[in-house]
């Protein structure tokens, strides 16, 4: 999401476009159910998850009172604000990408039921995240992945000192602009906090604001398929960013 949209700026916008998606459809179609929802930025095999977080599920009416609060009404089969204008949403993601096209298919379905109309704008890779994204040029919505380790502190991504911008030369991950001191707080004493019980309850608050505030629009956590020779034993895929050869003292052949 680029926050520095008017548009996106509005969390109640935010939080109808992620109430007027189908996403457990989403993952049942296009991906045999096999990618599960996601809540927040943190998996469920992170020993710091919690569900305790405000949650999304597919809910039309829910989305359509928090645009009317927001001062987009239907009027036909648009959506307008006070002034006539129509909602539009820009929608980019990298060109030639199959299932990203497919997702970003879906979401113009699913939002237009809603009275919303999804632009979509590709762009190839190179240019999407080596000038759009890193830029934050990119209008509303740019849809991408993101891969992390566990218990992965997001300092780069959600701290507002990762915040992209042309006096620090485009440095960071922080591509929303998203800016909230507690969740700069958090991200600070987490980084230095020692007790484990105390660092849970920090990342707990920590999925709880960004499940409220939707930086970013979480759909599902990627499923990567893992090959395995029927030979080869001890292979254990990690599940994150940290490739199994790390462990390949483990391994067997049979």
């Amino acid at each position: 999401v680029n926050l520095s949209s008017p548009l996106m700026a509005d969390k109640r916008v935010r939080q109808a476009l992620l109430y007027g998606l189908d996403r457990e459809a989403m993952s049942r179609q296009l991906f045999d159910g096999r990618q599960p929802v996601a809540l927040s930025n943190v998996n469920p095999l992170d020993w710091v998850y919690t569900a305790d977080v405000k949650t999304y599920p597919y809910d039309p009416k829910a989305a359509a009172a928090l645009l009317d609060a927001a001062g987009w009404t239907l009027q036909g089969a648009v959506r307008r604000n006070a002034a006539g204008e129509a909602l539009v949403v820009e929608l980019m993601t990298t060109a030639g990408n199959r299932s990203r096209e497919l997702v970003e298919q879906v979401i113009q379905s699913q939002w237009k039921a809603l009275g919303i109309e999804t632009r979509i704008r590709n762009e190839p890779a190179r240019v999407f995240f080596g000038e759009t994204v890193t830029r934050r040029k990119f209008a509303h919505l740019a849809l991408f992945a993101w891969m992390s380790a566990p218990e992965s502190v997001p300092r780069t991504t959600l701290h507002s000192e990762g915040i992209t911008t042309a006096a620090n030369n485009w440095t960071g991950q922080n591509f929303t602009g998203y800016s909230n001191p507690r969740m700069d707080q958090l991200i600070d004493t987490i980084e230095v906090e020692l007790d484990k019980g105390k660092r849970k309850a920090l990342w707990a608050e920590l999925q709880q604001i960004y499940a409220e505030d939707l930086p970013a629009l979480p759909l599902y956590f990627r499923a990567d398929p893992f090959l395995i020779p029927k030979w080869l034993k001890g292979i254990e895929p990690t599940g994150h960013q940290f490739v199994t050869t790390l462990w390949v003292e483990q391994w067997r052949a049979e």
